[in-house]
């Protein structure tokens, strides 16, 4: 399920084992994108500040020197990306995780399905047998058996739910829409609903820089965020989003899983997600922990046979999101 205390379901335990026994470089934390690592990094930060806990991020897109200058002060816990832990298991001197305790693999569907594999096996070979492996996601795939094989010794398996489903506290809703509309569709839309804060999602990075720069000529404040910005400029805008400085966030997957920012009113998907499970990860940005939330979709005639995929998978029949064509048309 989406919204449902992931992250804390292993930063607690975690935080227990080095109250009882600390020791440096204890945890790895492995996260997909780098967004969701400087989130779990905070958890961890605001969970372990009375006793003094020392977490590191260790990312793409920033100074490798500055990194390896953390590592070397030891710290508690490390929250990484793949390739770049890899890259600093094996070029930065004296850093290694002989003596790990925990490894922790969060959206660890995503993990493998990014092709992160070779990277993992590299960690996997230069980690403790002996240690403990968590693995959270909230859509698993049989990838992750594969997975599991790797790295885990007489498993536990914990399912919240069988079957893939969304929120109850959410309203989905789709608009059958010409392609060429599109945008007319999504100005209307958030005319209609102003005053409430908005993820749309939208297939590739271009398409962010796009419809995030028609929202603004339009007036809306309006960004974007997706894997071409650089990391300080990735950050600065969910910095900008979250404080309610802007109310638009016009976003590609890479802000689809994990990522919990308090007060997302309404997810629009400007694009169809093509993989129907992106669909639950998306939605699941709005109704977290509890609250409610809409979902609005956006289907063109080209998106007709992948949208009913996406009702297929979460059992659901979605109801119409009602429009006024003649006012859209007169955008």
């Amino acid at each position: 399920e989406t919204g449902s205390g992931k992250t804390g379901a292993f930063a607690i335990p975690i935080v227990e084992a080095l109250l009882k026994k600390p020791q440096p470089l204890h945890t790895l934390v492995l996260a997909p994108t780098r967004e969701l690592a400087y989130q779990i990094s905070e958890q961890f930060e605001a969970l372990g500040a009375e006793i003094g806990l020392k977490c590191a991020v260790i990312v793409g897109g920033m100074d490798i020197m500055d990194q390896a200058i953390m590592l070397a002060k030891r710290p508690h816990v490390i929250v990484a990306t793949p390739g770049r832990i890899v890259d600093h298991l094996e070029n930065t001197k004296g850093f290694h995780l002989r003596s790990l305790k925990y490894l922790c693999m969060d959206e660890a569907d995503r993990l493998l399905n990014m092709d992160f594999e070779k990277e993992l096996d590299k960690i996997l070979d230069v980690i403790p047998a002996d240690r403990r492996t968590f693995l959270f996601s909230a859509t698993m795939t049989s990838k992750v058996k594969k997975l599991q094989r790797a790295s885990l010794t007489d498993p536990v398996k914990i399912v919240v739910s069988k079957k893939y489903q969304t929120v109850s506290g959410l309203k989905q809703h789709y608009m059958f829409v010409p392609a060429k509309y599109k945008d007319l569709y999504l100005t209307y839309v958030l005319n209609e609903m102003a005053g409430n804060s908005f993820m749309v999602f939208v297939a590739t990075c271009e398409h962010a820089q796009k419809v995030a720069l028609m929202l603004r000529n339009l007036g809306f404040q309006a960004i974007p965020l997706h894997g071409k910005l650089s990391q300080p400029k990735r950050l600065g805008a969910l910095t900008k989003f979250r404080s309610g400085e802007s109310t638009i966030l016009v976003a590609t997957d890479v802000a689809s899983r994990g990522l919990d920012i308090p007060h997302v009113d309404v997810v629009m998907n400007y694009d169809v997600p093509t993989h129907s499970k992106d669909y639950i990860h998306r939605v699941g940005r709005t109704a977290r922990a509890g609250r409610s939330g809409i979902a609005i979709t956006t289907v063109t005639q080209y998106d007709v046979e992948l949208f009913q995929r996406i009702e297929h998978l979460i059992g659901k029949k979605l109801d119409e999101y009602k429009t006024d064509q003649e006012s859209v048309m007169i955008l």
